[in-house]
This record gives C-alpha cells, structure tokens and sequence, in this order.
C-alpha cells in the first residue's frame, strides 16, 4: 500500500467515526499507537474534521455574538494545532530519509510532502461532504447533479493529488529531490511579534 492510499483510508475512516456523532466535542478515540505517522495523520484530519464544522457553526447568522467569538478563539487554536502536525509529519520524513545521498541534480518541490497530505485530508471531508449533498432527498435533480459532477472532480483532484505525494516521496527516496522543513513563521499567536499582544503588555 502507498503512503497516499494509507492516508487516504485513515481520513475516510476518520470522517466516518466523527459522523456517528456529528459532535465537534466529541473525544477523539485514536486507535493507532502514539509516536506512529498513522496516529499523527489520524489526529490530523480529527482536528480538520471538528475545524469544518466549527466553520459551519460559527456561520449561522443568528449565532450569539459571545458563542460566534468563543468559536472563533477555537478555530485559531486548532489552525495552530493543524500547523503543528503538518510540521511533524514533514519531520517524519525528513528524519526517514536523512540518510538518502541528494543527487547534484536534484531539486527541491514547490511544496513539502506534509503540505501536500494536508490538502489530501481536506480533500477527504470535501468528498464525504459533497457526496452526502448528492444523497440527499429534499434537494431537486439539479442539485443533485450539479453536486455529482463537483464530487467527480474532487474523486479526481484526490487520484492526482495522491499520485504526486507518492512520485514526490518515491524521487526523494531515490534523491532526485529534496526537502526542508520551515517551522512557522505565524505571527497573530506570538505575543512578541503581534502588536496588539506586545501593545497590550507595554
């Protein structure tokens, strides 16, 4: 199995097991053991999932003002979670192939392979979402078709999107490319580089 399909299968179960609540304070339930890339990638699409629906909450336009802030402090929070997972998975790999001799005509991608997984995970619940749209029963014939034919581009944006995270980590195993892991350079979370933070305690 590739690296995408493993993936790939660990965000749909993911969507599923969060679905049999609907509940985004539902408490994750891991299976896969800590310090393992499949508990991170399971954890990471969690938090995309519970984020998508946050985004979907914080929307009603009759939400109380205290409610839509608080969610909104909560969505900045799991932002920076996100970061921080894509950031370990590229870690992952670049601790895995550390050791591979970088050809001298190799070239760094646009985008780190974690960078990647993270589009591929959101493109998960784009999927489950839109198929859902599709099976709906109190929508009209054309919005269940326009529905299916963005779902068969999502279906198709998912098989080249995972296609290229597999040739990108198959040319970096063979050091055709290479890699660097940027840590983030985010600064509204830092109180020493946010004005209004650094405003605030002055």
């Amino acid at each position: 199995m590739s690296f995408s399909e493993e993936a790939n299968k660990i965000f749909d179960d993911v969507v599923i097991a969060y679905h049999k609540k609907d509940n985004v304070d539902t408490p994750i339930e891991n299976p896969f053991k800590p310090q393992t890339i499949e508990n991170v990638l399971y954890l990471k699409n969690w938090i995309d999932t519970v984020q998508w629906h946050l985004e979907d909450i914080i929307r009603n336009p009759e939400i109380d003002p205290v409610e839509a802030l608080a969610i909104k402090r909560r969505i900045d929070k799991s932002n920076q979670d996100r970061t921080d997972l894509v950031e370990m998975i590229d870690s992952y790999f670049f601790d895995k192939y550390k050791s591979v001799k970088v050809k001298p005509t190799a070239v760094i991608n646009t985008e780190s392979p974690a960078w990647a997984i993270d589009r591929l995970s959101i493109l998960a619940l784009k999927i489950y979402h839109m198929l859902s749209e599709v099976n709906r029963k109190d929508v009209s014939p054309e919005h269940k078709e326009a529905c299916n034919k963005k779902l068969s581009i999502l279906l198709e944006q998912r098989k080249d999107l995972s296609s290229a995270i597999d040739q990108l980590i198959v040319d970096i195993e063979n050091g055709d490319r290479y890699m660097k892991v940027y840590k983030q350079m985010k600064m509204y979370n830092d109180p020493s580089l946010n004005p209004v933070l650094y405003g605030r305690k002055a």
